[in-house]
């Protein structure tokens, strides 16, 4: 009898905590709104978490609605014209975005000579007030010679980057139309897709994510590939 209730009680237990390591993982429901300087709703501004695009958009109140795994960290909102804003989640299920207050940071000084700058087009950017990662490829390695494309240095070399249909996609950006192609500009020229160019012809590429791609507006949603050529430079 003390045994019959010993595994009744054991199995309650295992029951219990089968329910609690459900629950412990269940998806945070995440709500706000996105408003512009006028303290106006924002509509079809992209949802990002963990520096990733989701599909999910806010609508004509600004609204948004989003569930995110337990273990996600920041939230962040990407609109045409107004670039992006960032949040920690901290465990909030409420996170409102403002563009209210703009605060900038200077661009083109360098503090201090070790300061490291990093050239994404518009000027230099210190890397510190980049709070998405700058990937850059030096086209002087001589390990690129034995690659056959400029798309296998990339594929390679950075994380989270495929090639689809002829395209750069970072992070699988997508929005409800499909995959957002990453920006390719070739010593300063936008072009469509990847460049025809033998990888031992390339002086560097920069792949450019989240925050670091927003200076590009919306062109720059799926990220940016930033290429420049030993063709130029000579």
């Amino acid at each position: 009898m003390k045994t019959k209730a010993f595994l009744i009680l054991l199995i309650s237990v295992l029951c219990l905590s089968g329910i609690f390591a459900q629950k412990s993982g269940k998806k945070l429901t995440i709500t706000g709104t996105v408003t512009d300087a006028d303290n106006k709703p924002v509509a079809n501004a992209i949802i990002m978490i963990d520096n990733k695009n989701t599909s999910s958009l806010t609508d004509q109140q600004g609204i948004y609605k989003i569930k995110v795994k337990p273990e996600a960290v920041k939230i962040g909102v990407i609109t045409f014209g107004l670039g992006i804003k960032e949040e920690d989640i901290a465990g909030r299920d409420t996170v409102n975005f403002s563009y209210a207050v703009v605060s900038e940071e200077p661009v083109d000084i360098l503090e201090s000579p070790g300061d490291q700058a990093t050239d994404v087009g518009y000027g230099n950017l210190k890397k510190k007030y980049v709070t998405n990662q700058i990937n850059k490829i030096d086209g002087t390695n001589k390990k690129y010679a034995s690659y056959s494309s400029i798309s296998d240095m990339i594929q390679r070399e950075v994380s989270g980057v495929r090639i689809s249909n002829g395209q750069i996609i970072i992070h699988d950006s997508k929005d409800l139309f499909g995959n957002i192609p990453a920006l390719v500009v070739l010593d300063g020229v936008y072009i469509d897709g990847i460049p025809d160019i033998a990888p031992v012809q390339v002086l560097s590429i920069e792949v450019l994510k989240g925050s670091a791609a927003a200076m590009y507006g919306s062109r720059g949603f799926g990220g940016v590939i930033i290429i420049k050529s030993k063709i130029q430079n000579d």
